[in-house]
C-alpha cells in the first residue's frame, strides 16, 4: 500500500478542500501556503476597524455549496449562518431609475413584463431550460476528473449535451428569446467573468441565470471569508498541518516522481504533491523542464478569464441609494467587453461592480461608517500603475455621485487597490488573471489542463483545471483531484 501523506501546495478553497477530504480518508496532510493566511483569493483583511473580503463577494449555488460540506461529513449550519438578500442586487442604467431584482419569483416575472411584452412569460420558459442545463451540469459533468473520454463519450452524457445546446452561444440563447435591452443585459450579464463576449460563451453557462434568479444570491454570516475559515477549522480537527509565509521555490525529481520540495530554502521529502497553487507558475516556473505537461506556447495559446482592479474603501458615512451588491450598467456592456477580450486595453468607459456588506452586516464595518469593494473586469497582462488606479477611482467616484447622491471622495478614511501586479505577486497567477481560463467550448471539460502530470505522485487543482473558476468549482476541484489519489491506491 502506497504511504498515506500528501503535501498540498496553496491554502485556496481548492486545497482547503482538498487537505479535509483527504484527512477524513485518513491521510497525513501538510498544506504549505505562500501567504500568512487560507483563504487564497478568498483571504480577509482587516484594517481601521473594517473586515474586507479580498476576492469572492457573490454566494450562489448554496445547496452545492451545503453538498461539499456533507460530503465532509460535515454540516455548514454549525459553522456559519446564510441570509439570502433581498433585493438580490440591484442595477444602475445609463438613463432612468435603477433596477432592483426581487427575490419573491412572482415580482421577478412582472418585472420582465415591464421590460418587455410577456417578458415574465419568457423568462418562465428561460429558466426552466436554464434549470435543466443546471441539473444536468451537476449530475453528469461537474464532478468528473476529466481524464477520460468516455467521462463525456458516452449516449446518456451524449443525450444530455444536446439538451445543454453546447453549440449555442448564450448571446444568442438570451436573444432569441428577448427583445429588451434590459432583459438582454441582465441575463448576460454572470458570463462577463467566464472569458468571452456572451456571443462566444456556450449557452450551456444560461445555467448561471438559474442560479442567480432562482436559486438567490446569499451572504454568510461575517463574510465570504466565512468559508474557508469553516474549512480551516475542520482541517484543524483532522490534524492538518499548516505552515504559512511557506512558498514553494523548486521541485526535486527523480525516478518519475517528485522525492522533495524546496520550501524556504529547506529541502522538504515528500511523497504525494497536490497542486492547489497557480498551475501555470508551478509547471513552468517551478518543475524542471522534462517534467512539465504543456509547453510555454501551449499557456500561451490559452484564453483568459479576466483580471480586475478592486478598490476597498471605508467611507466615514453611510452611502444612500446602495444595496449589498450593485451593478454599474451606465455604460456600453459589449464596448466594454470588447475592451477585455478583443483590444485588451483598459476600458474608456468601464462597468463596475459595488458589493456593501455593510448594508448586511455592521460588524465589518465602525458604526455610521460603509465598507465598500469596488470591482472593474480588465483585461489580464495589462500595464497597471498607480496613476491608472488612481485614475479609475477619480471615475468610480463621479458616477456614484451620479447615481447615488453622495461624493465619497472626500469621505474615504480607507484606501487599498489592487490590480494586475498583486495578483501576480500574492498568487503568482498567470498573468495576472483574478478568473482562470475562459468557459469556452474549447477550454471545457477534458479539455482543460489534467489534474494529473507526467510524474507519478504529482495532481493539480483549482481554477486552472477542471471543473474551473468559482467558488463551488473551486471546492469541487478539491474533491476530484482527492478522489484521483484515493482511487488509485
Amino acid at each position: 500500500m502506497k504511504d498515506k501523506t500528501v503535501d498540498i501546495i496553496g491554502a485556496g478553497l481548492s486545497g482547503l478542500y482538498a487537505a479535509c477530504y483527504l484527512s477524513k480518508n485518513g491521510y497525513d496532510v501538510n498544506v504549505y501556503e505562500k501567504n500568512e493566511a487560507v483563504g487564497g483569493r478568498s483571504r480577509v483583511f482587516q484594517e481601521d476597524g473594517f473586515t474586507f473580503d479580498m476576492g469572492p463577494s457573490w454566494y450562489w449555488m448554496p445547496e452545492l455549496i451545503d453538498k461539499m460540506f456533507a460530503d465532509l461529513g460535515e454540516n455548514r449550519q454549525d459553522y456559519y449562518s446564510l441570509t439570502r438578500l433581498n433585493p438580490a442586487y440591484k442595477v444602475f442604467w445609463k438613463a432612468d431609475n435603477p433596477t432592483e431584482i426581487p427575490v419573491d419569483y412572482e415580482n421577478l416575472k412582472q418585472l420582465f413584463d415591464s421590460f418587455e411584452q410577456d417578458g415574465g412569460e419568457k423568462l418562465d420558459f428561460f429558466l426552466k431550460d436554464a434549470q435543466t442545463k443546471y441539473e444536468i451540469a451537476v449530475d453528469k459533468f461537474l464532478f468528473k476528473p476529466g481524464l477520460k473520454w468516455n467521462e463525456l463519450v458516452n449516449l446518456e452524457v451524449f443525450k444530455s449535451a444536446l439538451k445543454l445546446d453546447v453549440f449555442k452561444s448564450v448571446d444568442k440563447d438570451v436573444t432569441n428569446r428577448f427583445t429588451s435591452l434590459r432583459a438582454q443585459t441582465l441575463l448576460n450579464f454572470p458570463v462577463l467573468f467566464l472569458g468571452e463576449m456572451p456571443n462566444r460563451i456556450p449557452s450551456l453557462y444560461t445555467l448561471m441565470n438559474y442560479a442567480d434568479l432562482k436559486l438567490g444570491t446569499w451572504y454568510p454570516e461575517g463574510g465570504m471569508g466565512a468559508i474557508a475559515k469553516a474549512l480551516k477549522q475542520i482541517a484543524d480537527k483532522n490534524n492538518v498541518k499548516f505552515h504559512f509565509n511557506a512558498e514553494v521555490s523548486e521541485m526535486i525529481c527523480k525516478d518519475g516522481k517528485v522525492t522533495s520540495l524546496v520550501i524556504n530554502s529547506d529541502i522538504v521529502p515528500t511523497k504525494q504533491v497536490v497542486v492547489s497553487a497557480d498551475y501555470h507558475h508551478i509547471e513552468q516556473d517551478i518543475l524542471p523542464k522534462q517534467y512539465r505537461t504543456y509547453t510555454k506556447d501551449y499557456w500561451d495559446s490559452r484564453k483568459l478569464a479576466p483580471s480586475c482592479l478592486i478598490y476597498y474603501l471605508g467611507i466615514r458615512e453611510n452611502v444612500p441609494n446602495l444595496e449589498h451588491h450593485n451593478l454599474f450598467f451606465d455604460e456600453d456592456l459589449i464596448a466594454h467587453g470588447k475592451s477585455i477580450y478583443d483590444s485588451k486595453s483598459w476600458p474608456e468607459s468601464p462597468l463596475f461592480y459595488v458589493c456593501a456588506p455593510s448594508k448586511t452586516d455592521k460588524t465589518v464595518a465602525p458604526e455610521g461608517h460603509e465598507n465598500l469593494f469596488v470591482l472593474i473586469p480588465v483585461a489580464p497582462d495589462l500595464d497597471d500603475t498607480q496613476e491608472i488606479r488612481d485614475k479609475y477611482l477619480k471615475i468610480i467616484t463621479d458616477r456614484l455621485r451620479k447615481h447615488t447622491g453622495k461624493d465619497i471622495s472626500s469621505s474615504i478614511v480607507y484606501k487599498r487597490d489592487y490590480c494586475i501586479r498583486d495578483f501576480k505577486a500574492d498568487y503568482n497567477a498567470f498573468k495576472g488573471n483574478a478568473y482562470g481560463l475562459a468557459n469556452t467550448l474549447r477550454q471545457t471539460a477534458n479539455l482543460k489542463p489534467k489534474i494529473t502530470s507526467k510524474l507519478e505522485n504529482l495532481n493539480y487543482c483549482g481554477q486552472l483545471t477542471v471543473p474551473g473558476p468559482g467558488v463551488p468549482p473551486a471546492l469541487i476541484s478539491g474533491q476530484i483531484v482527492s478522489n484521483h489519489i484515493i482511487s488509485s491506491l
